[in-house]
């Protein structure tokens, strides 16, 4: 087992973790969500994976667009950047972020009526652009702020609360993320601190597109009897792919597992994401795999969670754009502004 090095404190303090913080350096304002929630206990996720990482607060770019899910980014690192973008476009902001500056650590928090519907334009290109981003959908399969109607994500044949049938079929942005290229792509469940930590600790330490599809029960407009959102739903018809535990590259390895029941994906940062198999033969480094098991999984009414695909050896869109490790902003006049003889040059090889 990974033995995680004895995390420091200050006799009559608070513990620290690895860069000498205290938890509550990584909280946020009260949330003014309503109790109970899903969107509160992502949060709460989050705050730990960032401790527990060590990552520094300022080093944060927090995005989102519109949405009771845009909303969370208040609640938890109060010391990190934070933008909150027009409806469905975030990605585009997200984008220009870390354009300017790819020391950040960017994190988007969307759902699924702000990434499925209005967005989904914007979602596909940032997924086949494998932008270093860890991007979270807070799904709960229904428009909060307007009243609860169906989002693109609810099932078919799911009821609201007014007894009205949804007849259209959902969009998994699962599968479509897969399909279009982000190179870490899972789903989650709210409820299941255990796996959604370990996933977010994963997702930190991956360089590329990092798509998670958490499922949040909307306690006031889809959590009755009849929504496949629901707490009891979930908790009735989930199917985990694999146990999911990770290794920090900070932390010391020692391996205890059984032979060959194992997958140890090495991540950028020399972490270790470990996914012991509850399945034979599924291979998270397949896309025909992750997609397979995706579709048997609408068949049978499963929501299925895990980690689905990953892929640490795709060049992120900042490497294939050559882009420099320092800041845009940072840089001389003489580098972002060339002179008129670089002008006259292009324009020559024009004639």
């Amino acid at each position: 087992m990974a033995t995680t090095p004895p995390i420091e404190s200050t006799p009559g303090g608070p513990k620290t973790n690895r860069i000498g913080l205290s938890v509550i350096e990584y909280k946020g304002g009260k949330t003014t969500l309503c109790a109970g929630c899903g969107h509160n206990a992502i949060s709460e996720r989050i705050v730990e994976a960032m401790y527990e990482m060590g990552v520094q607060p300022e080093r944060v770019a927090k995005l989102s667009g519109i949405g009771c899910s845009s909303k969370s980014p208040a609640y938890f690192m109060n010391r990190s950047h934070s933008f909150n973008a027009v409806h469905g476009r975030m990605p585009s902001v997200a984008t220009g972020a870390m354009l300017a500056n790819r020391n950040l650590v960017s994190l988007g928090v969307s759902g699924d009526g702000d990434t499925a519907s209005i967005g989904i334009g914007q979602f596909v290109h940032l997924m086949r652009r494998n932008l270093p981003i860890i991007y979270i959908i807070e799904d709960n399969g229904v428009y909060g702020l307007t009243k609860g109607q169906f989002s693109a994500t609810a099932d078919l044949g799911s009821k609201l609360k007014t007894g009205v049938i949804n007849d259209l079929p959902p969009i998994d942005t699962c599968i479509l993320a897969i399909q279009m290229g982000a190179t870490f792509v899972g789903r989650s469940f709210s409820g299941d601190k255990r796996q959604l930590l370990a996933m977010l600790k994963a997702a930190i330490a991956h360089q590329g597109t990092v798509m998670l599809d958490v499922v949040s029960p909307c306690v006031t407009f889809n959590d009755h009897e009849g929504s496949t959102k629901s707490y009891k739903y979930v908790k009735d018809h989930e199917e985990s792919l694999q146990e999911v535990s990770f290794v920090a590259h900070f932390e010391d390895i020692a391996v205890d597992y059984d032979a060959g029941s194992t997958l140890d994906v090495t991540m950028h940062d020399g972490s270790h994401l470990r996914l012991r198999k509850l399945e034979e033969n599924y291979d998270p480094t397949s896309r025909l795999n992750a997609l397979t098991r995706l579709t048997e999984a609408h068949e049978r009414g499963e929501v299925l969670t895990g980690v689905f695909y990953v892929n640490p050896q795709a060049p992120s869109f900042l490497d294939m754009l050559n882009i420099t490790d320092q800041p845009l902003a940072t840089l001389p006049e003489s580098l972002t502004r060339p002179g008129r003889e670089v002008l006259e040059a292009a324009m020559e090889e024009l004639r």
